[in-house]
């Protein structure tokens, strides 16, 4: 991405290039229980199981498939968590992220039942989504209660503890967003006292930019303010696509492109969470995309698996969460998006 050194802030173009992140823009571009996720035949392969089935190495790396649990908040909030992770088991997944601990009409249950039905169904809480602020004093986020979050997180068993918000408290400027990113390093150092990262999970409008200073990306901003040994980043791919299709040319109309995958092959060590969802792109959508179950859509995850897997660790250090925000039928997004990525196979690796 190139910058006018007339528009752009030299402290921040100096973070920018010290952090290696201004090349990143040059980038290349219906029942409860269904009858078939009732089935055992229905569930989703082992990565074993899938690779007596297929030829290669799995892309999914063996033990890091998860998914975020808003996806099925209908079951949830219905069902409880048991029969939940029970599905879950089944599909052949192997970590949980939460998105709230409570179960609604399912009834009350605590933070140490909820850690053990995880295990016995063989499921891992990877991480939560905490909200960033909020003006009530009493809210549940990160901003009024950071003490409790990490202590829930904590009781859990949390390797990561993050928010879904975007850092927009402040405003749309360098600046403000330079004031966020402190209180992100505040945040991470409080979760990495207690053996946790903090992360932020981006939606696409992280990848618009400044209002003062139109040539400068804000999430470019996050990256270069945040400290990377404190401030984690989940990378919702769905989402930088759709910011990769809104945000490729700046507010005067000159061009801006940048590949999500680069923003992570530059800093992989910053990105140890994703979500996999998926799009059918479409030109005539605001946002490029039309959210799909995981494999019915044109996002190319083997490539960007794969790509991310032959980076330092890779293979062993990134986790991997479907998710669908509004899905037809939950149960069914969740078996089909497993059953494809165990599927997914390394190219050429026979």
């Amino acid at each position: 991405m190139s910058r006018s050194s007339k528009t752009v802030d030299p402290e921040l173009a100096h973070k920018l290039s010290r952090r290696g992140m201004l090349g990143v823009a040059a980038g290349a571009t219906a029942a409860a229980l269904m009858g078939a996720a009732a089935s055992p035949a229905a569930a989703a392969p082992t990565t074993a199981q899938a690779a007596a089935s297929g030829r290669g190495r799995p892309v999914l790396p063996p033990g890091r498939l998860g998914t975020q649990l808003y996806s099925l908040r209908d079951k949830v909030s219905t069902l409880g968590f048991a029969k939940v992770f029970a599905e879950l088991e089944r599909y052949g997944y192997d970590e949980i992220e939460f998105a709230g601990y409570t179960q609604g009409s399912a009834g009350p249950i605590t933070l140490a039942q909820l850690k053990q039905l995880a295990r016995d169904h063989g499921l891992r809480g990877i991480g939560s989504h905490v909200g960033y602020y909020s003006s009530d004093p009493n809210a549940y986020t990160f901003a009024q209660n950071l003490n409790q979050v990490l202590d829930d997180a904590q009781a859990l068993g949390l390797p990561h503890i993050g928010t879904a918000s975007g850092p927009f408290r402040y405003g749309a400027t360098v600046d403000a967003w330079k004031r966020a990113a402190e209180e992100f390093n505040t945040y991470g150092a409080a979760a990495r006292a207690r053996g946790m990262k903090f992360y932020q999970h981006n939606h696409a409008e992280e990848f618009s930019f400044a209002t003062d200073q139109p040539n400068v990306r804000l999430y470019d901003v996050l990256l270069a303010e945040t400290d990377p040994e404190l401030v984690h980043l989940e990378m919702d791919i769905y989402w930088a696509y759709v910011g990769q299709f809104r945000f490729s040319k700046r507010v005067d109309g000159t061009p801006a492109p940048f590949d999500p995958l680069r923003y992570v092959l530059k800093q992989p060590h910053r990105y140890p969470l994703f979500h996999v969802k998926d799009g059918v792109h479409d030109e005539a959508a605001r946002d490029g995309y039309r959210m799909v179950d995981v494999g019915d859509g044109d996002i190319d995850y083997k490539r960007f698996i794969s790509s991310v897997n032959k980076t330092q660790g890779g293979y062993r250090e990134h986790h991997w969460q479907t998710e669908h925000d509004n899905p037809v039928e939950s149960f069914a997004f969740a078996r089909k998006s497993s059953e494809h990525l165990h599927s997914l196979r390394e190219k050429g690796c026979y």
